[in-house]
């Protein structure tokens, strides 16, 4: 980034820092050292995101950082704070059942599968030595079915204890960087400061009406990036609630049985440990629906009874439902499958209509004020929710039958002949069964993308020959940089074709849960008397669908391995969280950290410091999801700093993504008043760039926002200046545009005369991770 191999760390750690050219390390106590041009720094953050190779096991939490995302991508709203307070209980609630769902799975798998069916037949148990101490051939002290299920809920439990630590210990790592204090950093705080918060009324924006104090929007609110509290109130709910799970899975067999008459165990206790879970159970929904985001300030307390008395009642409830299950029940025989296949329609029917209610939520509020350009009329929210509930049940389901097919020997699944076990629950056959119609659906789509695009290639190419004036056009050079433009536009078509998946997930996902309550059987089963064909059909898509499912769960775990291994994988998946994890954990607190409670602070607090110490200004530039982070911190800075500042920003999609999905935050008002507030903003984009774009706000006389597109590649053929083809660069490299050095000049110049302290201003880089293989900054 700095074009220099000798760079100094200013400050910082080896876990983000912020870096000069050896030579400019003194650059203040000798300015007429430097009045050639501007001194840079760099802020590089990739260890955020791809550092070590622990990252790897983030791809396990994808389902939690999607629904996390659907958070925050609520419409813009005014005036309408009990509608946004609805929109982020709806959104937690999706966010704990799929905890639940997560939890769940494991039981299906450790406690069903292996200490229930397996365990419990001497066909399946007597091909697997590991079981021999649970068989109930040998008729040892664990071969009753309660002591099996007692000792199987260790492998839940630790899941669940696992996730806990993983999320207190990067909250440790990531977001435990507290934001300077409002006396610490300059700020000068209005009215309006303390009257927002994410449930009130939304700002929008820096430029108010004559007269009126400016209201800060939301990403430059004191307690945006710093989520302290309600990370700890949502992690200790999960928690509990993942415990609840396992305890339930536990006890609610043995209390079950225990009803039957001839049980040595009186029933009364089975009664009393159920309501036990479910008032316990109570309390975990009503903190996860009792308090939201405070925003408006930077919130220090921490609910620590909550905290921990939360967990800790859940964890005794479990180990009391271990004891109970462990109790002697001599006449009690495992038979069929774990009673729970309520529980998954209950979850599924539950995220379903949980789905819904957050639709109709969003409609209201982008009804009250919408944006054109938002995404899916406001529903993008909802429609990514449905893609979290849909990868949370492709991974759960995808492991129970894998681990299902593992341990039946040469039978299908639910299918009977042949199989050593049941299987697993019948609606999780129904919902594999329905993945390869979603793909003969997406199919007809797709289709007519694809012949769309080539089509819009096409009709480009005059164009493109008239742009370069090539005398001589070559046919192949065209159509190739008219494939990468229209390719590149692709990214305007994905809102429509997740509202397609997410509608067609929905219908088909109540279609399984139909299907498997009306027939209690897997769909190969079901259609017996259904005529040849349909039972032909319904057999294909379980078994195809069973492959697909597991597929994908293999998938997971194999981009897993080879990112833990492979740095350059490790980095591509880096990018990914680069978007999903630059949002804070106020949904799930399962979800991997946000790296932007630790770079927007940081960034913020090196621009304030400087500015407030040299009285100097500065140009802050940003590539891709750094141009993201440069916007965030700027919005942090006081009033005084923010005049110093011009931004420029390249490849950006500040707008194109941010702006369309996140419009609440990124829209049009808060975009209009980060314009307003800064001293300049350039934004450059290219029509070969399917991330960046233009920013799109209009400043009627004054200079524009936008420059754009950008030719790429720069020469459209050999020339005796360049006499090799110029690359098509795309989303990388615009700095070695010869336009990006002269717009940095053109912003140095608009930011007024040089001052004393500093030669000239400095630029802040801020550059994402790229083809270009830079790391991110």
């Amino acid at each position: 980034m700095l074009g220099d191999p000798r760079t100094t760390r200013i400050t910082g750690d080896a876990t983000a820092a912020i870096y000069r050219r050896t030579e400019d390390v003194a650059a203040e106590q000798h300015p007429e050292r430097h009045r050639e041009g501007p001194v840079a720094e760099a802020y590089c953050w990739s260890n955020l995101t791809s550092g070590n190779g622990s990252r790897a096991l983030w791809l396990l939490l994808l389902p939690f950082m999607v629904v996390n995302l659907a958070h925050w991508m609520r419409p813009s709203s005014q005036g309408s704070p009990r509608t946004v307070r609805l929109y982020g209980l709806v959104v937690r609630l999706i966010a704990l059942s799929l905890t639940v769902l997560l939890t769940a799975a494991a039981c299906e798998v450790a406690l069903d599968l292996v200490a229930w069916q397996c365990a419990g037949t001497p066909g399946c148990s007597g091909q697997r030595s590991w079981l021999g101490f649970l068989s109930t051939r040998r008729d040892g002290w664990f071969s009753q079915p309660g002591r099996r299920l007692a000792v199987a809920a260790a492998v839940p439990t630790a899941l669940v204890g696992l996730l806990w630590y993983l999320s207190n210990r990067t909250w440790s790592a990531y977001e435990s960087q507290r934001p300077l204090l409002p006396d610490e950093s300059g700020r000068t705080g209005t009215p309006a400061d303390e009257d927002t918060d994410e449930h009130g009324t939304e700002d929008t924006g820096e430029a108010s009406r004559p007269g009126v104090p400016p209201v800060r929007p939301a990403l430059g609110r004191p307690g945006f990036w710093y989520g302290r509290r309600l990370v700890a109130r949502l992690r200790a709910a999960h928690t509990a609630a993942g415990f609840l799970t396992v305890a339930a899975s536990v006890g609610v067999a043995a209390a079950r049985h225990d009803r039957d008459a001839g049980s040595p165990v009186p029933g009364a206790i089975g009664v009393l440990f159920q309501t036990g879970l479910a008032l316990c159970g109570l309390i975990v929904v009503a903190v996860v629906c009792h308090r939201g985001r405070s925003e408006r300030r930077l919130d220090n307390r921490l609910d620590r009874a909550l905290t921990t008395f939360l967990p800790g009642t859940a964890l005794a409830l479990l180990a009391a439902g271990v004891v109970y299950a462990g109790w002697s029940r001599p006449e009690w025989v495992s038979s069929g499958t774990l009673p729970g296949e309520w529980a998954f329609r209950a979850l599924t029917l539950g995220q379903g209509l949980l789905v819904v209610v957050l639709a109709a939520v969003a409609l209201r509020l982008h009804r009250r004020r919408p944006e054109p350009r938002t995404t899916l009329r406001g529903l993008g929210g909802p429609a990514v929710a449905m893609l979290a509930c849909a990868l949370g049940g492709v991974m759960t389901g995808g492991v129970s039958q894998r681990v299902a097919d593992w341990l039946d020997g040469p039978g299908t699944p639910g299918m009977g002949a042949g199989s050593a076990i049941v299987g697993p629950p019948v609606l999780l056959s129904w919902q594999a069964s329905v993945i390869p119609v979603l793909l003969l659906l997406l199919l007809v789509p797709l289709t007519w993308l694809a012949v769309r695009t080539l089509r819009h290639a096409r009709r480009m190419g005059p164009g493109i020959e008239a742009e370069y004036g090539e005398p001589c056009p070559d046919p192949g050079r065209t159509r190739r940089i008219a494939r990468i433009r229209a390719t590149a536009a692709l990214t305007d078509s994905a809102p429509g074709i997740l509202g397609l998946l997410s509608g067609a997930t929905l219908l088909l996902g109540v279609g399984a849960v139909a299907g498997s309550w009306l027939t209690g059987r897997v769909p190969g089963l079901a259609m017996d008397d259904a005529g040849p064909f349909l039972e032909s059909m319904a057999e294909a898509a379980q078994a195809t669908g069973s492959w697909l499912i597991g597929f994908g769960a293999i998938l997971f775990v194999t981009w897993g391995r080879r990112a833990y291994r492979d740095v350059s994988a490790r980095r591509s998946i880096g990018v990914l969280w680069d978007v999903g994890t630059f949002w804070p954990r106020a949904a799930h607190p399962f979800a991997p950290p946000c790296y932007a409670e630790r770079a927007v602070p940081d960034l913020s607090s090196r621009m304030c410091a400087w500015t407030g110490r040299t009285r100097g200004r500065l140009v802050i530039s940003g590539h891709s999801q750094g141009s993201v982070l440069a916007a965030a911190a700027v919005w942090q800075l006081p009033d005084t700093a923010r005049r110093r500042v011009a931004l420029l920003t390249y490849g950006s999609p500040i707008e194109r993504l941010y702006g369309r999905w996140f419009p609440a935050y990124f829209g049009r008002a808060p975009l209009e008043g980060l314009h307003g507030s800064v001293h300049c903003w350039r934004n450059l984009w290219r029509a070969t760039d399917p991330i960046g774009g233009p920013v799109g706000i209009d400043e009627g006389q004054g200079h524009e926002v936008d420059l754009g597109p950008l030719k790429d590649p720069l020469v459209y053929g050999r020339t005796p200046e360049h006499p090799l083809p110029e690359p098509i660069l795309g989303h990388s490299d615009y700095q070695a545009d010869p336009v990006f050095a002269v717009e940095r000049a053109a912003l140095l110049e608009r930011l007024g005369p040089v001052v004393p302290q500093q030669t000239g201003a400095r630029e802040a880089g801020a550059e994402a991770q790229g083809s270009s293989g830079r790391s991110s900054g």
